[in-house]
């Protein structure tokens, strides 16, 4: 079992052994360091610099999914495409490294679940490190995978035990292959969602985290929906039509497998951009004023009795001189059904139920800061046969029905290649009281986080 520390390690001496400077051999005193002359040629429309990047740029700036293709902008994309179509083709590989790390102070019951301990607990633990792959295998072919570690690590498992050996887990595994403009597939384990916030790339929040109610049952193996991390595996067609506008997505997923003839979850989704197109396949949470986006887009989620519709908007332009103001919301109506008996039933899984999300951010420019907000908000009401426990219908829903509350200042630095953020969230539920009645009670958080990616 290889160490997440000699498994980041390895991947490190190996991107560091192909960066430009390395392959280019040694440079003369007359010649300045190619990687830096790039990075002075590319100045971001905040006026920031450009990360500097140890590699070539990828041919298919999508292709490492967790960070918006505007990460990688060389010129325009008609530009890059023209040369694309007149170069010989040569495969080419891309690599990068996502890492959160982080020292929390959170109270116990912090969290769903029945914990309503105010204990304040401190800590420090690496939450997040993920390292990306990606290679165009031929001018229309394109793989992408990246690892991740499925606990964090350095927090406690019980009273004689650290988290502090974790072997990574295969997060994404995707093959892709672009016919057209209008059709696109995707084969493998991938994001899936039938909202925007629910296929965010992990590098771009606006907020310190993914959310708590986007895609509640699909986080784990053991959850209804039995997925990876927001993951499943499947094939998703994707297209634009409307100059690019109008991005349509369709998927069959594996979703739950009750049994081996359960059938399979699928997942659409429709978005028009109403300024400029949004290609990324992980939508991006905040752009840090690269671009004007007006995006609005509708979906759905089924498999079995389980079906899930919803609807969000995404605001991301210039707003004033000081910077730019990111805006999302998204609002989605869920139920497992009431059938106990319906083949991959899921009424003792999914309570009927709507939830809620709004973020908003103001990034200033010349200081690099960002202030947001964020709201979410889950209320459950349970039909008759949903409702499961020893409690009845109008104590369960209380129970199950949470609020998030919270906010934060992002210091982008080094823009997605290093930054720091410092946020503050309050997670209120339903706690039984001592006569029995459902009590909201709220459970703080303290995060510092800083994040780099490298590529």
């Amino acid at each position: 079992m290889i160490s997440t520390c000699k498994f980041l390690s390895t991947m490190g001496i190996s991107m560091l052994l192909t960066s430009a400077s390395f392959a280019n051999g040694p440079l003369t005193t007359n010649e300045e360091d190619p990687i830096k002359k790039n990075a002075k040629s590319k100045q971001a429309k905040n006026g920031s610099e450009v990360f500097k990047t140890m590699q070539k740029t990828p041919k298919n700036k999508y292709i490492l999914r967790e960070v918006p293709g505007y990460f990688f902008e060389t010129g325009t994309e008609a530009t890059a495409q023209a040369a694309a179509d007149t170069t010989p083709f040569k495969p080419s590989i891309s690599a990068g490294a996502i890492v959160h790390m982080m020292g929390t102070y959170s109270q116990a019951g912090f969290g769903p679940g029945t914990n309503s301990s105010d204990q304040w607990n401190k800590g420090f633990m690496l939450y997040r490190a993920r390292i990306l792959l990606g290679g165009q295998l031929s001018k229309k072919g394109s793989f992408f995978m990246e690892t991740e570690v499925p606990s964090a690590i350095g927090t406690r498992i019980d009273s004689t035990t650290k988290n502090v050996k974790v072997s990574p887990i295969i997060l994404d595994c995707q093959y892709e292959h672009k016919f057209s403009t209008a059709l696109t597939l995707i084969g493998g384990m991938q994001l899936v969602s039938h909202n925007r916030n629910g296929l965010q790339g992990a590098a771009s929040l606006l907020a310190n985290d993914f959310t708590f109610f986007q895609y509640p049952y699909n986080l784990f193996e053991n959850q209804p929906l039995q997925g990876n991390f927001g993951r499943d595996l499947g094939v998703n067609a994707r297209g634009y039509f409307l100059n690019e506008k109008l991005e349509y997505r369709i998927g069959v997923f594996t979703g739950r497998r009750a049994t081996d003839n359960s059938p399979l979850r699928t997942v659409g989704r429709v978005v028009y951009n109403f300024l400029d197109a949004d290609k990324n396949y992980y939508y991006s949470g905040t752009n840090l004023g690269n671009g004007k986006t007006i995006s609005l887009g509708a979906g759905f989620d089924a498999q079995g009795s389980y079906s899930n519709i919803g609807a969000d908007l995404f605001v991301d332009m210039p707003a004033g001189n000081p910077g730019s103001v990111t805006l999302s919301a998204a609002f989605s109506y869920m139920t497992g059904g009431t059938s106990l008996t319906a083949t991959n039933s899921f009424a003792r899984l999914i309570p009927k139920q709507t939830t809620q999300l709004l973020e908003l951010g103001y990034y200033f420019k010349d200081i690099k800061l960002q202030p947001y907000i964020r709201y979410e908000n889950q209320s459950i009401n349970a039909e008759d046969n949903q409702v499961f426990g020893t409690t009845d219908k109008s104590t369960f829903n209380k129970l199950n029905s949470s609020s998030v509350f919270g906010g934060g200042l992002n210091y982008f630095f080094n823009g997605y290649g290093t930054n720091l953020r410092l946020s503050y969230t309050s997670f209120t539920k339903g706690v039984l009281n001592t006569s029995g009645e459902v009590d909201k009670k709220s459970f703080g958080q303290i995060w510092l986080q800083l994040q780099f990616f490298i590529f």
